[in-house]
């Protein structure tokens, strides 16, 4: 458990200016965001020149962009900074009193506030901890912890090192875990007994366990910290006891590793086309730049204001808007370990109102789940701190937009981004000009980004009103992706090979864009499905029901969620269909096929619903038609399939449809 050392008391610090490296200057005079964009866009190395300013360089860089090897950028060349020391020891000068984090857990009824200088403090503790178990500059450490302090810690602990992070989110299961370990090749992992959600208490440790028994990476170490939210122990050798090393080095102060721009940050998962995750690499300068500027010119926070944004910091939002840009713009983050509806469908509202929250962030979803809670209960809140809810993570649908909107009488602005962006792609800029929403869209290419839309077949771009693949032109901009950890090739041929004739970078979304740029998007192109703000690939889920041994063969789709978003759905050929000719069998059946879901991917991966099939529509030549399996989960009509082997397999798909898709999952 924390120190007793460790304030616990709101601070009453007045807001202080944020200590700046340099002004941003040398803008010419912006009448328009059109005029913004496109300088951003004909003139990068003058746009990012300039912020630059906002963050501070230990050496000043050389080149602002080095473009020598497409479709590889690189940020910044010859400068060093930190990331660490951007977010917490530059505040110290002038808001070492303020609040810098605010935990809140109601899974343990447990707050905690941190302002900068305890912040600093915590940091270097976990620093120490990790130095003295070998962590030095360039070596990964893999992040497994639910929604607490440490996890902050951890991360700009590494940050501070020169080390790479890699946060695995707490939910995911020990397979899954294993791959990640084989692939980032740890010196150190960092855990907790257990992480909770809606009263469930989830062990961590044999989770671990068995990841480190299945992966052939050996990592030396196991940083435990102990919530003793579980009675048993584990008593494994490489178990290293968090506590007793942070009060051997409650008073170490660690010099920051000043590493250079074009160097890793941290690496991040994200679900592909295949069974292999994809590690999102992610530089230290760009990023730092990057989520700088998005602070004042997409969210408008100021320093001294607070931040909500509810997600976790195994996700990219978390790792982009919980963490770094909020403190390294010299913000009050809130960190948020719970849901949105415990004890009651108020609690969030009660938290803008108890903290004075300024800025929210969440995901679609988490707004449908409210909105069939009383309306009463955001009604008793006092929100007169919150000046705009900003929404990302899964398209936003008009009654949604329009039901919060007028429930709050305040700003919603949508938002759209990957993992591998890391900060908006499309939003309504309102830090450069007060542009109208359309319900819909989640807004306008922002700054830097040159977007596209283009004809899947011929790579042209798409005229108005027309739909597109998504397209990004080079260089990306600051804060993407540099490429995928350990496999410049994959990131090459996944991202930048897959629209005929261009060499441009692929979002893998469908969009249409109107006359006046603003794009609406309408769904995945490749087999990527979105869950609740969970990016989730089919294939994965996949493999993971093609291990069991009743299944013979099995397609997941995407289907529209009114809730989630997006569900996933399994159409199951079983090796012997008589052994599931009755009700109960097929009920056992989907009930073991989700519970390996559960054990090889966690339970964000299970599929909502199970369908028994003895067939599944494919073309001649064996491809499964997954388009036409998905327009008829949904009601559509999957249109023309003349490739189709055998058309009777589409009313196997219908039949499953007409049944409710016969068996429930999860």
């Amino acid at each position: 458990m924390l120190s007793s050392r460790v304030s616990e008391k709101r601070t009453t610090a007045k807001p202080q200016e944020l200590q700046k490296a340099a002004p941003v200057k040398g803008h010419p005079p912006m009448t328009t965001y059109r005029e913004f964009h496109r300088r951003s866009i004909e003139s990068p190395e003058d746009f990012w020149r300039e912020q630059a300013n906002r963050i501070h360089w230990e050496t000043r860089f050389e080149t602002v962009l080095d473009r020598s090897n497409p479709p590889f950028s690189r940020w910044f060349v010859g400068g060093r900074t930190n990331l660490c020391h951007n977010a917490v020891d530059r505040h110290l000068a002038e808001r070492a009193q303020q609040n810098a984090l605010i935990y809140v857990s109601t899974e343990t009824g447990i707050e905690r506030q941190y302002t900068y200088a305890e912040l600093h403090a915590e940091v270097n503790r976990m620093a120490a901890v990790m130095r003295s178990l070998g962590v030095k500059r360039s070596d990964r450490v893999l992040i497994y912890l639910p929604m607490i302090p440490e996890a902050v810690f951890a991360m700009l602990a590494c940050a501070r090192l020169g080390a790479i992070h890699s946060v695995v989110f707490g939910g995911f299961a020990a397979p899954n875990l294993a791959a990640r370990i084989d692939d980032a090749k740890p010196v150190l992992i960092v855990t907790a007994d257990a992480g909770a959600r809606a009263g469930k208490v989830i062990d961590y440790t044999p989770l671990v366990d068995e990841a480190m028994s299945r992966a052939t990476h050996k990592t030396p170490h196991v940083l435990l910290i102990d919530r003793q939210l579980t009675p048993e122990r584990l008593n494994a050798p490489y178990l290293v006891a968090y506590e007793p090393l942070r009060e051997q080095f409650f008073d170490v102060h660690v010099q920051c590793e000043w590493l250079e721009s074009t160097e890793p940050s941290y690496v991040l998962y994200t679900s592909g086309t295949t069974g292999k995750p994809k590690g999102v690499q992610r530089d230290v300068g760009g990023y730092a730049v990057a989520l700088a500027a998005s602070m004042e010119y997409i969210f408008q926070g100021k320093p001294a204001d607070t931040m909500f944004t509810a997600s976790d910091v195994g996700w990219v939002v978390g790792h982009s808007y919980i963490v770094y840009a909020p403190l390294i713009a010299g913000l009050t983050t809130v960190m948020y370990e719970g849901t949105p509806i415990r004890p009651d469908g108020g609690i969030w509202w009660r938290l803008v109102e108890q903290y004075k929250i300024n800025l929210m962030f969440t995901a679609p979803t988490a707004i449908r789940v409210l909105k069939k809670q009383d309306p009463a209960l955001l009604k008793q809140a006092d929100l007169s701190s919150l000046r705009t809810l900003f929404l990302a993570g899964e398209p936003l649908d008009e009654p949604t937009a329009s039901w919060i909107a007028d429930s709050l009488g305040k700003p919603v602005v949508d938002n759209f981004w990957q993992t591998e962006t890391g900060w908006p792609i499309l939003a309504i800029q309102r830090g450069v000009e007060a542009l109208p929403q359309k319900l819909g869209s989640p807004g306008v290419p922002c700054y830097g980004y040159d977007l596209t839309l283009r004809n899947e077949n011929t790579g042209e771009p798409c005229p108005p009103g027309e739909k597109g693949v998504i397209t990004l032109g080079y260089p990306l901009p600051p804060g993407c992706m540099s490429t995928v950890w350990g496999d410049d090739a994959r990131f090459v041929k996944t991202y930048w090979e897959s629209v005929p004739n261009q060499q441009v970078y692929s979002t893998f979304d469908w969009g249409i864009q109107d006359e006046d740029g603003y794009v609406t998007i309408l769904g995945r192109t490749d087999d990527v499905i979105n869950v609740a703000g969970h990016r989730l690939g089919t294939r994965e889920i996949e493999e993971a029901l093609s291990s069991h041994k009743a299944v013979a063969e099995v397609a997941v789709v995407g289907v529209t969620d009114q809730v989630k978003g997006q569900a996933a759905i399994a159409f199951v050929v079983v090796r012997d269909a008589a052994a599931y000719d009755s009700d109960d069998a097929r009920a056992k059946l989907s009930a073991d096929l989700c519970a390996t879901v559960d054990r090889q991917l966690g339970a964000i991966a299970r599929p909502a619903q199970v369908a028994l099939v003895s067939m599944l529509p494919k073309t001649r030549s064996g491809k499964l038609l997954r388009r036409a399996i998905a327009a008829l989960a949904e009601g559509r009509d999957p249109g023309d399939l003349p490739t189709i082997e055998d058309p009777s397999a589409l009313q196997q798909i219908r039949d499953a449809v007409a049944l409710g898709f016969g068996t429930r999952g999860g």
